[in-house]
């Protein structure tokens, strides 16, 4: 009797398990859609300024959108992140020649981030160094959902503003069109999850800077 008792509470957990593993794959297919549904198609129109403008560098168009943006008096300053250590303002200068003289003054290089969270944690440091209460936040539109969510877990009292760059390719070829860009949105979309997953368990250490935004509130935040 007892090993028919046995072998039935085995057989319940085995279907609870499989039910769970569908459900959390439906999940993660719903979630996917809605990510790429919500992925901007089109460069957006800021509708205000901010206090500074953080550039996430890997995307080609980054740097040059977001110099744009600081020459037009967007921002006051420009912070450029996950730059390659060897790489020096005089030589990102040289390549866009026309936005030289803002080098001199008005934007700051951090070496030091690896990845997007390390940039989140970079855009922190310089956000509470110069006082900002809000940024303009520039990357690739495939990967602004997951930037969105890391710097704004470093820094939860601070508005950002997101600027999507978007390709000209993507603009006009939907992503499923290639393989290799089907790959990059899918790939991102399990980075989001896993960042998302990771920053309920992650504590963040603001060095006390986000006492120093306690005024600030977040983009559509309720008063």
């Amino acid at each position: 009797m007892g090993s028919l008792s046995g072998a039935f509470t085995m057989r319940r957990i085995k279907c609870l398990v499989v039910r769970l593993a569908v459900l959390g794959g439906v999940a993660v297919v719903l979630g996917f859609v809605g990510f790429i549904w919500l992925l901007p198609k089109k460069q957006v129109v800021l509708k205000r300024d901010a206090d500074g403008i953080v550039a996430l560098t890997g995307g080609t168009a980054r740097v040059s959108e977001a110099l744009d943006l600081l020459a037009s008096g967007r921002g006051k300053r420009l912070l450029i992140t996950g730059v390659n250590p060897e790489t020096t303002a005089g030589a990102i200068a040289r390549q866009v020649a026309s936005y030289r003289r803002l080098f001199a003054c008005c934007v700051d290089l951090d070496h030091s981030a690896l990845n997007t969270f390390g940039n989140a944690v970079g855009a922190r440091r310089w956000a509470a160094e110069h006082g900002f209460h809000s940024l303009i936040i520039v990357t690739s539109a495939y990967h602004m959902p997951r930037a969105l969510a890391e710097i704004s877990h470093q820094l939860p009292h601070v508005t950002l503003i997101p600027f999507p760059v978007v390709s000209d390719r993507m603009r006009i070829e939907p992503w499923w069109s290639s393989g290799a860009r089907a790959r990059l949105v899918l790939s991102e979309y399990l980075k989001f999850l896993f960042a998302k997953v990771r920053m309920r368990f992650d504590a963040v250490t603001a060095d006390g800077a986000n006492a120093r935004f306690s005024d600030a509130r977040p983009a559509g935040a309720p008063r």
